[in-house]
């Protein structure tokens, strides 16, 4: 039978259904697709995809139980590797890492990796009864700040090996950037629940509320018994551009704008948190977030949204499939232009806060790429004398985020750098002993799948310096 040179379609919702509600947009594949992309994967000896995987699933051989309808089986090797596979298959950039290694990749299109584990995780959680085994206590106590995809990782490893886990989570829900950050027509919260509820069963405590370095710090968790650390805080602190005009009402950081949808359900009718509905956004960013602000915006109402992005096409950062999606649903990319200033005016009647005035529009200028910066990327240059306004009533910044200083400001002797990313060793030890880290407190924001990497290595790490 002949090989099918390009991988399955994902079947999604409408571009005209789906900008009128928060559903989840791709809505997976069926068993019959599922069997017939399964069929596409060459079973390579030297394994190039499982190189492409962060946290190093045996990708070939969870396939070949899908091809023989071994789902729980194909299930359980993904999850000798992954605490998170419902997660992955939604969210990482299977582009750029296993797929972007596949052979059949080199002549056709890649096998659809993230799909069918997507496929794999989803129908386990929908069909599996079976609990797992909780392991038997080895005696020791760790303790983890933050539920994020780094924190998750680590606690999820420890836990199959016996040992008792307690996460610390400073918001009242458990789950990091997957819950406040990532929308729910891009990832479940419901999906990420079931996750979390997994790692519950194999004996993880999880404790809201919890802010270390204000409700504890790390030298009361040691003093409480716990005999190793692992920070997976996150990068929750969001950055700003310092141009005028980024104190006027109706300027969010992407960071407060989709914690407002996302976590405190701000689209919803009778919502308490406030957030703008309606009108002109300009997104000022690239990224995935970038694209997740922009197209939150578009379902919450917004007349028009547009990307501005200071690079082309070319080198915009986000995944394909998120910027198909979002051309799709007809925002509009504002390519090589970059604010210099947000525009805004007053209304001395409206006691929301006339002091500051509100958006009115956000002036830019042309860019035109130049020589490679410190990354091989072109550098953009501003075209002298070519700036222009766009008429809008929100701006969102979504241009990264840096690590959150609480943990660096209360804990004697972590070092960080000058970024506030904390250092660490090639095992994940920071510079206090026993107390390691991973995932964005380190690296700055990054994807969901390189923090659990981290927070892989980092779980090893620690029940090596616990053990032995």
């Amino acid at each position: 039978m002949a090989i099918q040179q390009k991988k399955h379609g994902m079947p999604s919702q409408l571009p005209e259904e789906r900008t009128n509600n928060f559903q989840e947009v791709a809505l997976g594949y069926s068993e019959e697709i599922a069997l017939e992309e399964a069929q596409r994967c060459l079973n390579c000896k030297n394994r190039p995809c499982v190189q492409g995987c962060p946290v190093n699933i045996q990708i070939p051989d969870f396939i070949a139980k899908i091809r023989e309808r071994d789902y729980e089986g194909a299930y359980e090797i993904i999850s000798r590797s992954s605490s998170l596979p419902a997660v992955c298959g939604r969210v990482c950039p299977q582009e750029s890492q296993c797929e972007g290694k596949c052979t059949m990749g080199i002549k056709f299109e890649p096998v659809g990796i993230g799909r069918l584990e997507r496929f794999v995780a989803d129908r386990h959680n929908e069909c599996s009864e079976t609990e797992p085994e909780i392991p038997e206590f080895n005696g020791h106590r760790v303790a983890i700040i933050g539920s994020g995809p780094s924190g998750l990782t680590c606690a999820g490893d420890l836990a199959k090996k016996g040992y008792k886990v307690t996460v610390f989570e400073a918001l009242h829900i458990a789950g990091g950037v997957l819950v406040y950050g990532i929308p729910e027509f891009r990832l479940p919260k419901s999906i990420v629940a079931k996750e979390i509820d997994i790692l519950k069963s194999l004996g993880v405590d999880i404790e809201t509320n919890v802010v270390i370095g204000k409700t504890l710090t790390i030298d009361e968790l040691f003093e409480m018994g716990y005999e190793a650390a692992f920070i997976g805080s996150g990068a929750g602190l969001p950055n700003f551009m310092g141009i005028p005009g980024e104190n006027l009402n109706g300027v969010y950081s992407a960071n407060e704008f989709l914690t407002r949808i996302n976590l405190m359900k701000a689209y919803q009718k009778d919502a308490d948190t406030p957030i703008m509905k309606g009108g002109k956004v300009a997104v000022v960013g690239g990224g995935n977030v970038a694209m997740d602000a922009a197209r939150t915006a578009l379902r919450l109402g917004a007349e028009k949204v547009y990307i501005v992005y200071r690079r082309s096409m070319t080198e915009l950062p986000a995944r394909k499939e998120e910027v198909e999606h979002a051309q799709e649903e007809g925002i509009e990319f504002r390519l090589l232009c970059n604010p210099i200033e947000i525009l805004g005016y007053k209304n001395e009647e409206d006691p929301r806060d006339p002091k500051n005035g509100f958006v009115s529009g956000i002036r830019c200028i042309r860019m035109e790429l130049g020589e490679p910066d410190e990354r091989g990327r072109r550098r953009p240059v501003e075209i002298e004398g070519s700036e222009f306004e766009l008429e809008v009533t929100a701006v969102i910044m979504a241009i990264g985020t840096s690590p959150n200083p609480l943990i660096e400001n209360t804990t004697e002797g972590l070092e960080v750098n000058r970024k506030g990313g904390i250092i660490v060793n090639e095992d994940g030890l920071t510079s206090r002993k026993a107390v390691f880290a991973g995932g964005d407190a380190v690296t700055g924001s990054a994807t969901v799948i390189s923090a659990m990497g981290a927070g892989k290595l980092a779980a090893k790490s620690i029940d090596d310096y616990l053990t032995k």
